[in-house]
């Protein structure tokens, strides 16, 4: 029997996972139940992909073998106190907010659940993402799997113990916006200097890529790789040089730092 699969919120992690779901034929549509506070919202995106719209969180709940969390986290426990008298021990439930633990998942509801803690990130939209998992002890592996292949479908999945989930969220939730703000001085520079920005962003997103690519698929190690591209006394050795001096990799550390501390206040 297909599981029925509901989502509490309709924004745009929502729509990439049920996206991912219906484009690969991993469930029917009339599988997936969806409730969110926007009517217009939750009315546009059920129409156009025949899923089901509920008037309610609750009736989410009591319809669904697995329920997504995706609302805000400051949202979560007015939601997840709503959803005491429909939450029952054999309903799953996905958290899919940074710095929201299991125990928060399940003190809240008044309930032992069996939940999946997920940080997915923005890419998924493009059936690019990089997403953590951690299970409860108590899920079916059944079960856990299904919400794995949810994830996977739209890309990549590696599972950690929920001991890493708050610093994971500054490898993989959090660090698209340091790619964004790293191509951005890129871009703005080749601007200064007279490229077109069109060119630029064309020529730095294309480098972006195949740097991913050539660090996934070579085998070597970053270091291998830099070392590749350097040549004494060139022009990278020169811009490597000036990124040290300004203080580049332990700022990029330090950043990360500060994101998992502030996962870590979340979780408080």
């Amino acid at each position: 029997m297909q599981k029925k699969i509901g989502f509490i919120g309709a924004g745009n992690m929502a729509t990439a996972i049920v996206n991912g779901m219906l484009a690969n034929g991993a469930c029917a549509p009339q599988s997936l139940f969806m409730f969110d506070i926007d009517k217009d919202k939750l009315a546009e995106l059920c129409q156009s992909r025949g899923i089901n719209a509920c008037p309610s969180a609750a009736q989410v709940v009591r319809a669904c073998d697995i329920i997504v969390l995706a609302v805000k986290p400051q949202n979560y426990r007015e939601v997840l106190f709503g959803l005491r008298g429909a939450a029952t021990s054999e309903k799953v439930f996905v958290s899919i907010a940074a710095g929201i633990s299991i125990a928060f998942v399940t003190q809240a509801l008044g309930c032992n659940c069996p939940c999946v803690r997920v940080m997915p990130n923005t890419p998924l939209l493009l059936g690019e993402g990089a997403t953590a998992l951690c299970p409860s002890d108590n899920i079916r592996d059944e079960d856990f799997q299904t919400v794995y292949n949810m994830f996977a479908l739209s890309g990549v999945c590696e599972i950690l113990p929920e001991s890493q989930m708050n610093t994971v969220i500054a490898v993989n939730g959090s660090s698209p916006a340091y790619i964004y703000l790293f191509a951005k001085a890129m871009v703005d520079y080749a601007k200064q200097e007279g490229i077109e920005e069109k060119a630029a962003m064309r020529l730095i997103c294309a480098t972006l890529k195949g740097s991913a690519k050539m660090l996934e698929a070579s085998g070597d190690t970053p270091d291998a790789l830099i070392q590749k591209v350097s040549s004494k006394g060139g022009t990278t050795i020169a811009a490597l040089n000036k990124l040290e001096e300004a203080g580049f990799y332990t700022a990029i550390q330090s950043a990360m730092d500060s994101c998992t501390k502030r996962a870590q206040e979340l979780s408080q």
